[in-house]
């Protein structure tokens, strides 16, 4: 793993998630059939892209009843538990409506409601994520919304992953959909025959479904476009080189594009942690994955101090960040930018991931410097609320037609002013 001087370029960025021309193209094509033909468009597209010919998309009772069976008994209470955190951690989140009365009898507010559907996007392909499936579900639901609609591509067999469907029962999905990719997404969006529409989607997926995210926003809302995942450890020589080697990797398999990096202080913790790495990765059932992404985007960053460190982490804003320092808690003050905030030795990044309890879809690419992790209020909107009292519009009503006719809105003005003729 590449040690780095802390005078060169700093960066956890990649590429945007636009995708080549022949990809929007694709994309756009998908949605506009969909749009078009509906369930006829999906099936098609289910064929050609899942290998399977379904006659209905609707995971039926009997097919979730299998998946609890082939599930071991104590995967289903680990899922219970890491559900009963993540809903706890979110309910903490909920904030009331409120209103205030001013003197002159004016009431001023804010009204808070859920969203009336959501549809959740659950990735397919070589790896089950029922994670995937409690993060995004289980906010939906405390907030409120009462139409949660999932979506993931189905097998050869016409099956989801069993930890897929047990996850969705235990966070109370109702609605199960065999369906995946730009299809899946234009179906939430729209709608078709046998898939009503949503007003938000999110979950994670790949190009095709990220490109189709983009495509419809606007017509519904989406959470974010997340890039592939990345992690940054600010260590010093407290810590243990094998187990920061080790949460290096446990991000760069996830994807080649994935990012890993170290910053730190210490020449010898830099040198004895890229040595683990090398060693870690002959050892990964997916050596390969991460052999790529710690070649193209691992770095280990040695700086002055831990100031300098830090400054580091808060150019980069990682989606994840680690801190594995003496007095680590010492150091949250000073850290402004990152998805994720792990302190100490036993605060690995997985046990964020799958159970902890904050969610685990977080911003990448270096938006942590402007958003935020997947939380309550994306499931919420809120609406002010404006109770205006004879009193204050008399009092201020020449000040607001004022200012409607230094904007040149002469209509403005006196719909204000009528009221106030009216009263004399």
């Amino acid at each position: 793993m590449k040690i780095v001087k802390v005078s060169d370029q700093v960066s956890l960025k990649r590429s945007i998630e636009t995708g080549t021309f022949e990809q929007q193209s694709i994309v756009k094509n998908i949605i506009a059939d969909v749009r078009t033909h509906g369930d006829a468009a999906l099936r098609t597209y289910t064929e050609k892209f899942d290998r399977v010919n379904l006659s209905s998309f609707s995971v039926p009772e009997k097919e979730i009843e299998e998946a609890y069976g082939q599930m071991k008994d104590s995967f289903v209470a680990i899922v219970r538990e890491a559900a009963d955190n993540i809903r706890s951690f979110h309910e903490k989140q909920l904030r009331p409506s409120w209103m205030t009365t001013e003197e002159n009898g004016t009431i001023l507010g804010q009204k808070i409601t859920p969203l009336d559907s959501v549809g959740v996007y659950v990735p397919g392909g070589t790896a089950a994520y029922p994670s995937s499936v409690l993060m995004n579900v289980i906010p939906a639901k405390v907030a409120g919304v009462k139409r949660i609609v999932m979506v993931s591509p189905p097998n050869v067999h016409g099956k989801l992953p069993a930890a897929v469907l047990v996850a969705a029962r235990e966070a109370g999905v109702e609605e199960i959909y065999k369906v995946g990719g730009a299809q899946a997404i234009a179906a939430i969006a729209y709608g078709t025959e046998s898939i009503a529409a949503v007003d938000k989607i999110t979950g994670p997926g790949n190009i095709f479904v990220a490109l189709a995210k983009r495509e419809v926003f606007g017509d519904v809302d989406i959470d974010m476009i997340a890039g592939p995942s990345e992690i940054a450890i600010l260590a010093d020589d407290t810590a243990r080189a094998d187990e920061v080697a080790a949460d290096l990797l446990s991000q760069a398999e996830h994807d080649p594009r994935a990012c890993s990096v170290l910053v730190t202080p210490s020449l010898e913790l830099a040198e004895a942690v890229s040595l683990e790495v090398e060693q870690q990765l002959a050892l990964l059932p997916r050596k390969e994955i991460a052999t790529r992404s710690i070649a193209d985007y691992g770095a280990i960053y040695v700086t002055v101090d831990l100031d300098e460190a830090i400054d580091i982490v808060n150019q980069l804003a990682p989606e994840h960040l680690e801190v594995i320092t003496e007095n680590g808690l010492e150091l949250l003050g000073k850290i402004r930018h990152a998805g994720a905030i792990f302190i100490g030795r036993y605060s690995s990044e997985p046990v964020g991931d799958y159970f902890a309890g904050p969610n685990h879809v977080l911003p990448t690419n270096g938006t942590a410097r402007f958003s935020s992790p997947l939380n309550i209020d994306d499931f919420q909107k809120k609406s002010s609320v404006i109770i205006y009292s004879k009193k204050a519009l008399t009092d201020n009503g020449a000040k607001i037609a004022e200012f409607a006719r230094m904007e040149g809105l002469e209509a403005h003005a006196r719909a204000v002013e009528i009221r106030l003729n009216n009263d004399k």
